[in-house]
C-alpha cells in the first residue's frame, strides 16, 4: 500500500514537471463601500507549455470574500512552445487592509541554466486610502510573453513596459530568495536589471539554444511623501523610498544560436510605422473597437507571425507578410482602467525563429481628456552648408499650404502649415519662420516649421509620444525617415538628420 502510493505520488509530480514559463498579475480597486470594506479586482497571466496545465493563487491575510472569478482565457498560444491564459478574481475585503496573494508550485520548462526549479511569485496588494489622491493604491500595470528570444551574438535591452496609474515612479529588482518572492531567485547570468526596468543582455556566442528563467518584482514608489489611511483612522507615512505595493513579472529567457547580422531590419525583425512607438499611450471608449497596426520587415529572414500579450479578448488579423493588426473591445466594466499589450514580430531563419524587439502599449479604456492646443516648434541647426559661398543662380520659390493631420486613435489634430520650397545651389540656406525651405540637387532640410497642435496629451508627461506623432507626419509628407527629433528644455523640438 505504502508503495503504491508513493508511485502514485511521482506520477503526480511527473505531471506537473517541467511546464512553467512564468506569471503576471496587476490590481486596481473597483469600489469603497460606506461600511468601510473595499472591492479589488485582480487580473493574472499564466504561462505553460501547454493550455491544460494550471495552478491557482493563494490569499493570505485580509482576503475577505471571493465574489467573482474569470475564468482562464486563452490569450494565445504557440503550439507545442507556450501558452498564456488570462484570469480575474474580485475580491470583496471587509476594511481596506492589505494582503498578499501567492502562487507556489514546480517545475519551470526544462534546462533552465540559472537551477530555478519550483515558482513561486508573490504579489503585495495596498488598499489603504492615499493621501495624495484620495483613493486606494493601484498597482503597476505590465504584462509579458511567455518567452522572448535573443540571438547569442547580439547585444540587446529588453525594455519592459512598467506603467502606473496613479503617476507612481516605478521601479524593476530582481526578486529576493530571503524575502521568498521566489523559489530561489537566481538571476540569470546574462542579464542585468535597471531600477528603470530595462534588461541589458550580454551575448554569450553559445551555438545552442540556452533557457533563462526571469524573475523579477516591480514596485511603485510615491513621488512625494504622503500618508496611507486606514479604514478605523490610523495612518501609515510613506517617503519616496518606500515601495508601496509590489508585483511579479516572470517569464522565459531563449538565447539563440548566433546571427549573420545583429542589425534590425535584416535578420531580426524591425517595426515600421504605423506601428505605435514603445509606451505610447492609447485611449479606447468602452464598447468601441481599438484597432492598432502593426508592420515589421526583415530583409533576411521570413516573417511567421505576430505575438502578443494583452487581454484575452483581442483580436489578431494579418493582412500579408510583415502587416498585423490587433483589435481589441473594451467592456464597459472596464472603463476608467488601463491595460497593457505587449508585442514581437516573429521570423525564421534556417529554422532558428527570431524576435524583434518587444514594444508595449498603453491602453486607457474611456474618452480622452479635454483638448488643450500645445504650440510646438519643429527647428534644426542645420542653417548653413558646408560652405559660405553665396548663391550664384537665380532662386524660384513657391509657397503651398500642407495640412498636417496628426492622429491619436480618440482625437483628430490638424494645422495648415505652409511650405516654401527653393531652387538655389548647395551653399546658404535662407529662410523665414513658418516656412520648409529645400535647396536643389541637395538634401532637403526642415529650417523652421511652426506647429499648433489641439491634442489630449501633455507635452511634460507624453512628449516622446507627441515627437513620434510628429516625425511619422513629416516623413509621410518627404522628409528622410532618418530625422530625428529631441525636446528641448525650451519646450522646442529639435529636428535633425542623419548624415547619408
Amino acid at each position: 500500500m505504502l508503495l503504491s502510493l508513493l508511485l502514485l505520488l511521482l506520477l503526480v509530480r511527473a505531471s506537473q514537471a517541467s511546464h512553467f514559463l512564468g506569471t503576471m498579475m496587476t490590481y486596481y480597486p473597483e469600489e469603497t463601500f460606506a461600511d468601510g470594506s473595499v472591492s479589488v479586482i485582480l487580473r493574472y497571466k499564466l504561462n505553460f507549455v501547454s493550455c491544460v496545465d494550471s495552478d491557482a493563487w493563494q490569499c493570505n491575510g485580509n482576503c475577505g470574500a471571493q465574489t467573482q472569478t474569470l475564468g482562464l482565457s486563452v490569450v494565445q498560444e504557440v503550439s507545442g512552445e507556450w501558452c498564456q491564459r488570462e484570469g480575474a478574481i474580485t475580491r470583496l475585503l471587509p476594511n481596506n487592509t492589505g494582503f498578499e496573494t501567492l502562487l507556489a508550485g514546480g517545475d519551470w520548462i526544462n534546462s533552465i541554466q540559472n537551477g530555478i526549479v519550483s515558482w513561486r511569485a508573490v504579489t503585495a496588494v495596498e488598499m489603504r486610502n492615499r493621501s495624495d489622491i484620495g483613493k486606494p493604491n493601484t498597482s503597476p500595470q505590465t504584462t509579458i510573453l511567455p518567452a522572448l528570444r535573443i540571438p547569442s551574438n547580439c547585444a540587446k535591452n529588453i525594455n519592459l513596459l512598467a506603467f502606473d496609474p496613479d503617476g507612481d515612479k516605478v521601479r524593476c529588482r530582481y526578486g529576493n530568495t530571503s524575502a521568498s518572492e521566489c523559489d530561489p531567485c537566481t538571476p540569470p547570468s546574462v542579464l542585468s536589471v535597471s531600477s528603470n526596468c530595462s534588461l541589458p543582455f550580454s551575448p554569450t556566442y553559445s551555438n545552442t539554444e540556452l533557457h533563462y528563467a526571469v524573475q523579477l518584482v516591480i514596485e511603485d514608489f510615491p513621488t512625494q511623501n504622503m500618508n496611507l489611511i486606514q479604514t478605523d483612522g490610523s495612518q501609515v507615512v510613506k517617503t519616496t523610498n518606500d515601495a508601496i505595493s509590489k508585483i511579479p513579472l516572470q517569464f522565459v529567457l531563449k538565447v539563440g544560436p548566433p546571427v549573420p547580422s545583429c542589425e534590425d531590419g535584416a535578420y531580426l525583425p524591425r517595426f515600421l510605422p504605423p506601428t505605435p512607438e514603445n509606451r505610447a499611450q492609447l485611449f479606447a471608449p468602452a464598447g468601441q473597437a481599438l484597432v492598432i497596426n502593426i508592420r515589421a520587415e526583415a530583409t533576411q529572414s521570413v516573417i511567421t507571425g505576430l505575438l502578443y500579450s494583452g487581454p484575452y479578448n483581442a483580436v489578431k488579423n494579418s493582412s500579408g507578410s510583415g502587416n498585423f493588426s490587433l483589435t481589441w473591445t473594451p467592456s464597459a466594466s472596464e472603463d476608467g482602467q488601463s491595460h497593457p499589450i505587449c508585442f514581437v514580430v516573429q521570423a525564421n531563419y534556417s529554422n532558428t525563429l527570431l524576435h524583434s524587439d518587444l514594444r508595449c502599449v498603453i491602453v486607457t479604456v474611456g474618452n480622452s481628456p479635454t483638448t488643450t492646443p500645445i504650440p510646438i516648434v519643429v527647428s534644426t541647426n542645420q542653417t548653413t552648408e558646408q560652405t559660405t559661398e553665396a548663391p550664384t543662380t537665380t532662386t524660384t520659390t513657391t509657397t503651398t499650404p500642407i495640412p498636417i493631420v496628426v492622429s491619436t486613435n480618440q482625437t483628430t489634430e490638424q494645422t495648415t502649415v505652409a511650405i516654401t520650397t527653393a531652387t538655389t545651389t548647395p551653399t546658404t540656406l535662407a529662410s523665414t519662420e513658418a516656412n520648409v525651405t529645400t535647396s536643389a540637387p541637395g538634401p532637403q532640410y526642415i529650417i523652421a516649421l511652426n506647429m499648433m497642435i489641439s491634442t489630449t496629451l501633455s507635452l511634460g508627461n507624453n512628449s516622446d509620444y507627441i515627437i513620434t506623432l510628429i516625425k511619422n507626419k513629416l516623413i509621410e509628407k518627404g522628409l528622410p525617415s532618418t530625422i530625428s527629433l529631441r525636446l528641448l528644455s525650451s519646450g522646442l523640438v529639435a529636428v535633425t538628420t542623419a548624415s547619408p
